[in-house]
Parts: C-alpha cells; sequence; structure tokens
C-alpha cells in the first residue's frame, strides 16, 4: 500500500509530526506540502494534517478538498488539526476542539479517522507582531506567556496510537 501524509504548516510542527507518522508507517510513505505538485491517483492511502493560525486553516487547504473530495471520500484518508488549543485535554478530541469540529462539518470530504494534537509555542522564532498576538490569545487561555520560551505540547504516544490505527485500517 502507497500512502502519501500531505501537510499545511506554519511553523513546522505540523511539518514534523507529519515526518514522526511518516516513520511509523515506514513503507512506502511519502510526505508533501499541500504546496507541492501531487498525484492523489497515485496512492492507496492518504492523511492529511493541517495547522491552525488566528483561528484559520489554510485557505489552500479548502480548495484543494474542493478538487480532490470525491477521490479522497473513495480512500482510506485520514485528517489531523494542529493547534494550541489542543494543550487542553477538554479541547483535544475531533468532538471537542472547536476547529477541528467546525472544518469537519464545513467540509465534504469524510476523512476514515480524524484527530487533533497540540503543537508548539515557539516564541523566539515569531515576528514581533505574531509574538505579541500569540501572547494576547495566550493570556486569554491561561497559556504561557513568556517570550522567550519554546514549548512543545505535542503528545507524541498520541501520534503514535493515531499513526498505528490508521495503519489498522483495512
Amino acid at each position: 500500500m502507497k500512502t502519501l501524509i500531505l501537510y499545511s504548516t506554519h511553523d513546522g510542527q505540523t511539518k514534523k509530526i507529519a515526518s514522526f507518522i511518516a516513520n511509523v508507517i515506514k513503507e512506502n510513505v511519502e510526505i508533501k506540502s499541500i504546496h507541492d505538485e501531487f498525484d492523489l491517483q497515485a496512492y492507496d492511502r492518504i492523511m492529511i494534517g493541517a495547522s491552525i493560525r488566528y483561528g484559520h486553516f489554510n485557505k489552500l487547504l479548502y480548495k484543494m478538498l474542493e478538487k480532490h473530495t470525491a477521490l479522497l471520500n473513495q480512500k482510506t484518508t485520514a485528517f489531523f488539526g494542529v493547534n494550541l488549543t489542543a494543550r487542553k485535554p477538554e479541547k483535544s478530541t475531533p468532538e471537542t476542539n472547536v476547529y477541528v469540529r467546525k472544518f469537519l462539518q464545513r467540509i465534504t470530504w469524510k476523512p476514515t479517522i480524524s484527530a487533533v494534537f497540540a503543537g508548539a509555542l515557539l516564541y523566539p522564532r515569531y515576528k514581533f507582531f505574531d509574538r505579541i498576538m500569540i501572547q494576547l490569545i495566550m493570556r486569554i487561555t491561561g497559556g504561557e506567556t513568556d517570550p522567550t520560551k519554546e514549548i512543545e505540547y505535542t503528545d507524541w504516544q498520541k501520534v503514535r496510537s493515531f499513526s498505528e490505527a490508521f495503519l489498522q485500517i483495512k
């Protein structure tokens, strides 16, 4: 079985998660950005991962899904969303994470399985405006605001379990 992992990332954590998943899958797996060229027909299984930035997924993700929904709905597929809200256990499932829940309701593609993973907070890497805005959001939501910190909230065991569940789908 040939597997494609497509990702949309802003600061690199979704790509890092996609690479981790590829290492779990091991055989016949390719990783591509949604900005790359790809032929979905060439794959048996397709996983798509995307991150939230200021409350939204990348617009290109929606365009790609509009174009390929029929094909995706015929294949074994998975979706994972990445956002800082998922750092809270009560907001870490597709049903309880507002961004992923609304995304899955809005689109006509129906992934075989879905998950939500917490991302990373990388203050020193952010541009001034992004750092200030993310600090404000984190202050409102009770998160870390120290601009010198980098915190990876991703639960790698949860990512491994999701990857293994994807492999078990027939």
